[in-house]
């Protein structure tokens, strides 16, 4: 399987940031990963009065149908036609799961944000990692639903084009780039444009570029929603000519 993608949707990648990809991987795989995200919630999926948080954050996961699910050949072929041959590194762990539940309690974790690829001064700070102009560390982010996702059940927001923004705000600030909370307070002042929800079937994967701009939300559906959002990790720098690469070259060049 070498071409997953149309030259149509890889165009939607580098003007808006992200692309869907139906059926990546099995559901049968999102079945066998939810019993295992279910026992760790501590929750019983038949008593809702066990549902008491708004959001559980499980991770990293390294069981066979985390990673089979991470790895499929549909999966292979687009992060080689985004990111290039051969420049990033297989997935090994399904990363960090929000596993959000219908609740009326805020679950404080909803402000728009772009994920960080490296560690600052203080690696176990996540709210010190930074992201630079390079996308050092990481290719891509990606979004992997383990359960069916409606417009109610919290599906993640994302920003198309937003990416373009970040690409222009990172262009100056060398390789240390800009720190978490120094993105998060720039993101929202960013201009509107629009959202898209991350809805789909379990075995739906979106792949967004590394600037892309996102949020959760509050749950008002009536099913837990699993998601993980692992990152696809640089084997050493982005891909010349890549997709991934093509967004930012191209974001640089607008007024």
């Amino acid at each position: 399987m070498t071409e997953v993608l149309t030259a149509q949707q890889i165009q939607q990648f580098i003007t808006d940031g992200y692309v869907r990809i139906d059926h990546a991987f099995d559901a049968a795989l999102a079945r066998a990963a939810r019993a295992i995200l279910w026992k760790d919630t501590g929750c019983d999926p038949n008593d809702k009065n066990t549902w008491t948080r708004p959001v559980i954050r499980l991770g990293m996961y390294t069981q066979e149908p985390f990673i089979q699910a991470a790895n499929t050949p549909k999966l292979h072929a687009a992060f080689n036609q985004l990111g290039g041959e051969n420049s990033w590194l297989p997935c090994k762990s399904m990363g960090t799961f929000p596993v959000r539940f219908p609740s009326t309690q805020d679950p404080g974790d909803t402000g728009w944000h772009v994920d960080v690829s490296f560690p600052g001064n203080d690696p176990s700070d996540y709210f010190e990692w930074r992201a630079n102009i390079h996308s050092r560390g990481r290719a891509l982010l990606m979004l992997f639903l383990f359960s069916d996702v409606g417009e109610h059940d919290a599906p993640t927001r994302i920003r198309p084009g937003s990416h373009r923004h970040i690409a222009r705000l990172l262009k100056d600030k060398g390789e240390q780039g800009l720190s978490f909370m120094e993105l998060a307070g720039i993101t929202e002042q960013l201009p509107p444009s629009g959202e898209v929800y991350a809805t789909g079937k379990a075995g739906t994967v979106y792949l967004c570029h590394p600037f892309i701009v996102h949020s959760g939300q509050p749950h008002t559906g009536t099913e837990p929603r699993f998601m993980a959002q692992p990152p696809l990790l640089l084997r050493n720098r982005l891909q010349p000519g890549s997709p991934v690469e093509q967004a930012i070259q191209q974001a640089l060049l607008l007024p």
